[in-house]
Order: structure tokens, then C-alpha cells, then sequence
């Protein structure tokens, strides 16, 4: 056997504990016949009783986890069989079986105690509707369970629908039963009819998408149960499917989006020797391309004159959404800011831009439409201490290439808040913050070098980028 075992481990702590204690017995018995010439105070650093000394707080804690070590696999054991075998029959008796289940037995003990036959006539009752109840349960259902989603991904407001296929595989025909399908928190029910072998029974059903959510659809489960509903039979047909219904988002036209062409890129105060956008002449070094040398001014000046570049670099957008809830007015104008956001993230993924976008809880993934719409429906927001300022110092440092960066925060959001943001955006990268606000007027606005743009419905979002970018 491994020395490593839990056996062998917990032999070695007893070992341990055993040679400590007759280490201090020892110790005891030695300085018994000179206690008196020198001095065994365990306070005192370097005396002898001190390596001798027995802590029953550390032998206890030693001994715990040891005996937590060792029993830990025969727990594991006993809690599988526990789920496997005993809770799918205990699972079965409803709330309802349990109260009768526990008067039986309170009026038969009363009855055996006190002699009173109406008790215990009234606990055979309740014995003998358990003992009926159980013929309703017993057997197997044969169905051959289908759910289909037609599409698991919607946007807010559009309506999911589904469809739910059963079909009769056995050989024999199948009594009337309920299916129960969960959707998020509320769970549906569904009648079977009596069911002939391999006849087929559809249903079909809507699910409403009135928020930003993503809800769990099923399993689809069977239920069994007796008239009384004393004991409640279910059987899993099928897995759960997630629902994505993602938030709102409006289509931004090339023209209104206001983003920076990658043929041109954004110019910068660094020098290149090979680029797009011309700057000035300069005298060839040795070494230079000889490609760039400028001919003509060379034959008019007698000396060789090169090209030289301003460096420019592809549009990359970077958008700072806040989620902290202190700073937006109300629920809808917190899922407005992220309708912004989105919408914003969607464009420069169709225009093939390089997108970075963070929350406050991390970096959202934007490497398809699907992927960023995605991870904003699971956007929760609360109150936090990290501002919409932090943040955007957070997006400085954390993607410092970026050349174009937007701010979707709330109304609470001041004007200053707003100017310390701005300041925390590197020189040269245009900066824009789309401030949120339900029924506002859709307006521009400069603080510095931040223009700010005021949304006061999705749908204004291209007006407002659209005077942005004129």
C-alpha cells in the first residue's frame, strides 16, 4: 500500500502525537529530582519544557483534519448512493404526502396510546390512499421526447417559439400524462391524450422575451401522480437549452457610424520612414530605403532627399460600458446603455475593426457579433465602488493601440466625471462619450477634446453619431 494513504497518514499524525505526548512526560519526570535548581517555565525563551510542551488545540486540529482525510472517501461513496438510490424515492413523496404521511403516524401512536379506534382508523385510511397512490406511479413510460427551439437566440420583444414532439415508442398504448417543461421560472404544462404505439402528439408554444435575459427552456419531464397528488412521479425526456435573448440593437449606416476609414488610418506625431501619408523631405542617411528617395528634389538640390512618413495606424475601437448601477437613473436606461454599446461593437465587427470592449467585471469577447451580444445578455448590473473614471483608466492601460474610444455611461455621470475620463485617454486618440438619458433630445456637446452626445432613444443612436462625425 501507498505510503500516501489516508491509512497510512493517519497512523503517521497518531505516531506524531504519541511521540510528543512522551516527550512531555519525559520531560515531566526529568526535571522532577532539579526543580529547584534551574528554571522549566514553558514562557521562557530556550527553557526545556518549552520543545516539550503539548498543545491540545493543535493535536485537536491535527486530528480533525486527519480524521476528515480519512473519511472523506467513504463520504463521497455514502453521498453518491444517497443521490443514486434513497433521494429519487424520498423525491417522489410530495409536501402533501408528507403531512398526511406524518398524521398517520402521530394518530396511530395516539390510538395505541389512548385507545381510541377512530385514531387508528383514520391512520389506516391514510396508510391505505399511500398504498393506492403507489399503484398511479409504478410503471415505465415508453416516449420518445423531442424539444426543438427554432432559434436560440432572439433579440428583445421578439417571440421564441418552440415545439414539443412525443411520440409513442412502445408497443403498447400509454394512459393520459403531463409533461412539464421549466422555462426559466415558470414551468409549463403540457396534457398527453391517450397515446396508441407510434402515434405522435406536437405542441407547439411561445416563450414572451420582455428583457434582457438568458433563459433556461427545459428538460422536458414526465409526471406521473395520484388524484390526491401524495406522491408526484417525474422523468427527465430531454437536456436543457439556453435561451439568449439579447438586448436591443439598431443597424448604424457606414455614413452615420463616424468611424475613422482604414485606408487612412489616424495619423500620428511619430516619423516613419515607409507609410500612406506623406510628411516631409529629409537628407538620406545610410541605411535608408532607396526606394524612397525623392529624384527630382535631389537632382534640383545636388543632394539625396528621402520620403518621410507620418505613421498611421487601423482604426481600433474601444468602448467603456459602466455598469455600475449608482450611475443610471433607472433599470431601462442601464439596458439602454447597453443597447448603445452593442449596437456600437456590431458595426465596427461588420466593418472588420479591431473592437475591445470593458465592463467594470472584465473584457467582454468580441471576436463575432454572436460572441459580444452574447456576453452583454449576461451583463448584470449592481452597485460598485469602480466608476465610470476607473474605468476608463482601466481601458487606457488595458488596450493602449486603441484610436478611437467611447464612454457609454448614465445620466448620473457629471460633467467633471466626464473630463476626468477624457484625461486619462492617451494624446491623439479621439475620444467620445454617449451619455444616456430615456427621453432627452439627441444633442452634441465638447468638454475639451471629448465630445459628448446625448441619446435619448436607441433609434437616435445613428443621428447623434452622425453629428459626431460631421
Amino acid at each position: 500500500m501507498s505510503s500516501s494513504t489516508p491509512p497510512n497518514r493517519a497512523a503517521d499524525s497518531l505516531k506524531r502525537a504519541a511521540s510528543a505526548l512522551g516527550g512531555t512526560l519525559r520531560s515531566l519526570r526529568g526535571s522532577g529530582g532539579d526543580a529547584g535548581k534551574r528554571s522549566t517555565r514553558p514562557g521562557k525563551p530556550g527553557s526545556p519544557g518549552k520543545s516539550g510542551t503539548l498543545r491540545p488545540a493543535a493535536v485537536w486540529a491535527e486530528a480533525a483534519g486527519t480524521a476528515r482525510e480519512a473519511l472523506s472517501p467513504a463520504w463521497r461513496t455514502v453521498r453518491a448512493a444517497w443521490l443514486k438510490f434513497v433521494w429519487p424515492v424520498l423525491s417522489v413523496v410530495s409536501l402533501l404526502g408528507w403531512v398526511v404521511l406524518a398524521a398517520a403516524i402521530g394518530l396511530w401512536w395516539a390510538g395505541q396510546a389512548w385507545g381510541w379506534q377512530e385514531a387508528k382508523s383514520a391512520a389506516m385510511v391514510a396508510f391505505l390512499l399511500f398504498v393506492l397512490a403507489i399503484a398511479f406511479i409504478v410503471g415505465r413510460s415508453a416516449y420518445g421526447v423531442v424539444l426543438d427551439l427554432a432559434r436560440t437566440r432572439v433579440a428583445v420583444g421578439d417571440d421564441a417559439v418552440g415545439s414539443i414532439a412525443v411520440s409513442n415508442v412502445s408497443t403498447r398504448p400509454l394512459l393520459p400524462a403531463s409533461l412539464e417543461l421549466p422555462v426559466g421560472a415558470n414551468t409549463a404544462v403540457f396534457h398527453l391524450p391517450r397515446m396508441k404505439p407510434a402515434q405522435v402528439h406536437e405542441d407547439l408554444f411561445t416563450i414572451p422575451t420582455a428583457r434582457r435575459a438568458v433563459i433556461v427552456v427545459g428538460p422536458v419531464r414526465s409526471v406521473r401522480a395520484d388524484p390526491l397528488h401524495l406522491l408526484r412521479r417525474r422523468v427527465m425526456w430531454t437536456e436543457p437549452v439556453d435561451l439568449y435573448v439579447h438586448p436591443r440593437t439598431v443597424s448604424l449606416g457606414s455614413s452615420a457610424a463616424g468611424f475613422i476609414r482604414d485606408l487612412e488610418g489616424m495619423p500620428t506625431t511619430e516619423l516613419s520612414s515607409a507609410d500612406v501619408s506623406f510628411h516631409a523631405l529629409r537628407d538620406y542617411v545610410p541605411g535608408d530605403d532607396r526606394r524612397h528617395i525623392h529624384w527630382k528634389t535631389t537632382a534640383r538640390t545636388n543632394k539625396l532627399m528621402v520620403r518621410q512618413f507620418e505613421e498611421t495606424r487601423r482604426a481600433h475601437l474601444a468602448i467603456s460600458l459602466s455598469i455600475n448601477t449608482d450611475e443610471y437613473s433607472s433599470e431601462p436606461e442601464f439596458e439602454m446603455a447597453i443597447s448603445v454599446a452593442a449596437s456600437i461593437g456590431r458595426q465596427a465587427i461588420r466593418e472588420q475593426r479591431e473592437l475591445d470592449v470593458l465592463t467594470q467585471k472584465g473584457p467582454l469577447r468580441c471576436e463575432t457579433g454572436r460572441n459580444l451580444l452574447d456576453d452583454t445578455t449576461r451583463i448584470v448590473g449592481a452597485p460598485m465602488r469602480k466608476t465610470a473614471v476607473d474605468l476608463a483608466r482601466t481601458l487606457s492601460d488595458t488596450v493602449p493601440n486603441a484610436s478611437v474610444v467611447f464612454f457609454v455611461v448614465g445620466s448620473h455621470v457629471t460633467a467633471t466625471q466626464l473630463r476626468s475620463a477624457a484625461a486619462s485617454v492617451p494624446p491623439g486618440v479621439r475620444s467620445l462619450a454617449v451619455r444616456v438619458q430615456p427621453g432627452a433630445a439627441p444633442s452634441r456637446a465638447n468638454i475639451a477634446d471629448l465630445t459628448v452626445l446625448t441619446v435619448g432613444d436607441l433609434d437616435d443612436l445613428a443621428i447623434v453619431l452622425r453629428k459626431a462625425a460631421a
